[in-house]
C-alpha cells in the first residue's frame, strides 16, 4: 500500500492478519456435488490431490486436510499466517504440505504433482494482473485432465456502485493519516471520513443511497476483514467474462457455482429473467446476464479442465452411490425462503419426507440409493429426490457424506485437529469452526460450545461438571458471560448461566456431533497449547 511497506507483500495487506474463516464451498464433496446438480462430469477420485492458493489462516485448508483421504498442499506468502497453518497441521498429522511462497515461486517449482483440485477464495479479487498470469500457469500446468478449479472474487456489477466508496477510503488511509498510528486505526479514520462526506449531502451517495447503507455495514465489520477486503493495493473487482477469459488460458471451462442454493433459479430469478437466460446459449453471456438479473457482487465458480455434459438419467446413476446425512434438527427446516426474486415456498409434500427419511436412526449417513427405496419416498421421483437434497445441503440442512471407510481412514486425523481447536479455545475464540469427518468439511460451533466439548474429552460427564471446567478458565481472564446486556458478577451465577448453557447443548446438539464425528474421546492433552499462556481477554 506504501512506500514503506515490505516487498514481499507487493501491496497486500501484512500488518493485521487475516480472519480464521472457513469455506464448505471449497470442500471436495461440495465440489463435486456442485458439479453434479449443474450435469457436469469431472475426474476427481480418492485419495486425491488438492492445492489451496492463498489460504489466509489455513483453517478451510487443514479442516480439508484432516477429513480427506489424499495429498494437500497450499501456499500463502504472509509467514505469520502460514505458521499457523503449519501448527494445525502438525497437530493433525494430516497428509499436508504447508508453503509460504509466492504464487511465482510455487510455479517454478520443480517437484509440483499434477492436482485434481486447485481451489482460491476472494484472493483473485486483491492480487496484481501478473499474479492472475501465474494463477493461470498454475492451473493450465499442474491441474489434471478433468480436474476441478475454484475461485470465489468480487464481482460487477454488484460491486460497481460501490467501487467509488472504497476508492474514497483507500485515498483517506493512504494521503490523510500517519503509517505511527497503525493501520486499524487509519481504517477507523478512513470510515469515519467517508462518512462525513455522506453527511455533507454528496451528490454521489444521495445519487446512490445503497452505498450510504453499504457505508453503515462496513463500519460494523472486523477490522482484519476491512483490511484484507478493501485496503490492499491491488483490489479489482472483475465481470464474470474476464475472470473466465483468464481461465480459459489454462483450458479451463465454467461449469457451476459452488453455492447450490445459487442453483434454484425460481428463488433467484423472475420467469421473465428465467426465459431470457434460457434463449441465451454462449456460457459467458448467460452468465454475464444473470449477475445483471442478480445484480451480483459475489462469485463462487467451479471451473473444469475438459468439460463433459452429463443427461438427467446419468446424473441420477451416478447419485445412487453419493451419500448425505442432515446436519441440523428436522423440525427447524423452514419451507418459506425468501430470494432476490422474492418469497419461494419448497413443496411439503416432497421437502417433509425427504427431511424425515434423512432424521431416522439419529440422522446416519443414508445414499441416494437407500432413500430412493425409503416407504416414505416411493411417491417421489428421482429427480425430485435429487433436487430435494441438492437443496437442503445449499441451505446448509443437509450435507454430502463420506463412505464408512473413507470416514474410518480420516477419523484419526479429524479428532487430532478438532483436540487442538478445542485447547485453542481456551484463551481464543477466534476459531468458530471443527472438522466432521463424516462430512468432510467444518462444522460451526462457537467458542462455550468448544469448550464443553473439552470438558468432555477431559472426562468430564455432566453439564454441571462442564460448567466447573470452564468457568476457571473464564475467571483467570477476567471473562464473564452476559445477561440482558449486563457481565454477570459472581462466579455462582456465571456457573449456573454455564450449566444451564450446557444442559441445552446436551440435548439439541452433542447429539448431531456425534453423529458428525466432531466430538473428541477422552485422552490425554495439554492443559494449554505448549508456548502459550492464558491472556486477560
Amino acid at each position: 500500500m506504501t512506500s514503506t511497506s515490505p516487498s514481499w507483500t507487493a501491496g497486500y495487506v501484512a500488518e493485521l492478519d487475516y480472519t480464521h474463516g472457513y469455506y464448505r464451498e471449497m470442500s471436495p464433496l461440495n465440489l463435486e456435488l456442485a458439479m453434479l446438480s449443474r450435469l457436469q462430469a469431472h475426474s476427481v477420485k480418492r485419495p486425491l490431490r488438492y492445492l489451496e492458493l492463498g489460504f489466509g489462516q489455513g483453517l478451510s485448508l487443514n479442516i480439508h486436510a484432516a477429513t480427506t483421504q489424499g495429498e494437500f498442499w497450499g501456499t500463502d506468502f504472509n509467514p505469520t499466517q502460514a505458521a499457523n497453518a503449519r501448527e494445525m497441521a502438525a497437530a493433525s498429522g494430516a497428509n499436508l504440505k504447508v508453503l509460504d511462497q509466492s504464487f511465482e515461486e510455487l510455479r517454478d517449482r520443480d517437484d509440483l504433482p499434477e492436482f485434481d483440485v486447485i481451489v482460491l477464495h476472494g484472493i483473485w479479487s486483491w492480487i496484481s494482473d501478473e499474479n492472475r498470469r501465474v494463477i493461470a500457469d498454475l492451473a493450465r500446468n499442474h491441474l489434471a485432465v478433468g480436474g476441478i478449479f475454484y475461485v470465489s472474487y468480487n464481482t460487477t456489477p454488484g460491486w460497481s456502485a460501490a467501487m467509488p466508496l472504497r476508492h474514497l477510503m483507500s485515498l483517506h488511509v493512504n494521503l490523510a493519516t500517519s503509517e505511527a498510528t497503525g493501520l486499524g486505526s487509519r481504517i477507523d479514520a478512513a470510515v469515519n471520513f467517508a462518512e462525513q462526506v455522506v453527511d455533507s449531502n454528496a451528490l454521489y451517495f444521495r445519487a446512490n443511497p445503497a452505498v450510504a447503507e453499504r457505508l453503515k455495514a462496513i463500519k460494523g465489520h472486523n477490522r482484519n476483514y476491512l483490511a484484507h477486503e478493501f485496503f490492499n493495493a491491488d483490489w479489482h473487482p472483475m465481470p464474470f467474462s474476464e475472470a473466465a477469459e483468464y481461465l480459459a488460458q489454462a483450458k479451463l471451462s465454467f461449469a457451476a457455482s459452488s453455492n447450490l442454493i445459487s442453483h434454484v433459479d425460481t428463488l433467484h430469478l423472475t420467469p421473465q429473467q428465467q426465459q431470457l437466460l434460457a434463449s441465451i446459449s454462449h456460457p459467458v453471456l448467460r452468465e454475464s446476464v444473470r449477475d445483471y438479473c442478480e445484480n451480483q457482487q459475489f462469485r463462487r465458480d467451479v471451473f473444469v479442465k475438459g468439460p463433459r455434459g452429463l443427461t438427467p438419467q446419468r446424473q441420477i446413476e451416478l447419485l445412487q452411490s453419493h451419500r448425505f446425512v442432515l446436519q441440523a434438527a428436522e423440525g427447524v427446516i423452514a419451507l418459506k425462503l425468501n430470494g432476490p426474486a422474492g418469497e419461494a415456498h419448497l413443496q411439503a409434500e416432497v421437502y417433509r419426507p425427504v427431511a424425515a427419511a434423512l432424521a431416522e436412526r439419529a440422522h446416519t449417513p443414508k445414499s441416494f440409493a437407500e432413500l430412493s427405496a425409503h416407504p416414505l419416498l416411493k411417491s417421489i421421483s428421482a429427480s425430485q429426490l435429487a433436487q430435494a437434497l441438492f437443496v437442503l445441503t445449499g441451505l446448509n440442512y443437509a450435507s454430502a457424506a463420506q463412505d464408512d471407510e473413507q470416514i474410518a481412514a480420516v477419523r484419526g486425523t479429524s479428532q487430532a485437529l478438532n483436540r487442538h481447536i478445542l485447547e485453542r479455545a481456551v484463551f481464543s475464540n477466534e476459531v468458530s469452526f471443527l472438522a466432521s469427518p463424516v462430512m468432510g468439511a467444518g462444522v460451526p460451533l462457537g467458542r462455550i460450545q468448544q469448550l464443553f466439548l473439552r470438558a468432555i474429552s477431559r472426562g468430564k460427564r455432566t453439564p454441571q461438571d462442564w460448567a466447573l471446567d470452564i468457568w476457571p478458565l473464564m475467571e483467570a481472564q477476567g471473562q464473564r458471560l452476559i445477561r440482558d446486556g449486563k457481565p454477570m458478577q459472581t462466579a455462582a451465577e456465571n456457573i449456573s448461566e454455564l450449566s444451564t448453557m450446557g444442559q441445552d447443548f446436551a440435548q439439541k446438539r452433542l447429539p448431531m456431533l456425534e453423529t458428525l464425528g466432531v466430538t473428541v474421546p477422552p485422552g490425554p492433552a495439554p492443559s494449554v497449547l505448549p508456548g502459550l499462556s492464558i491472556a486477560a481477554a
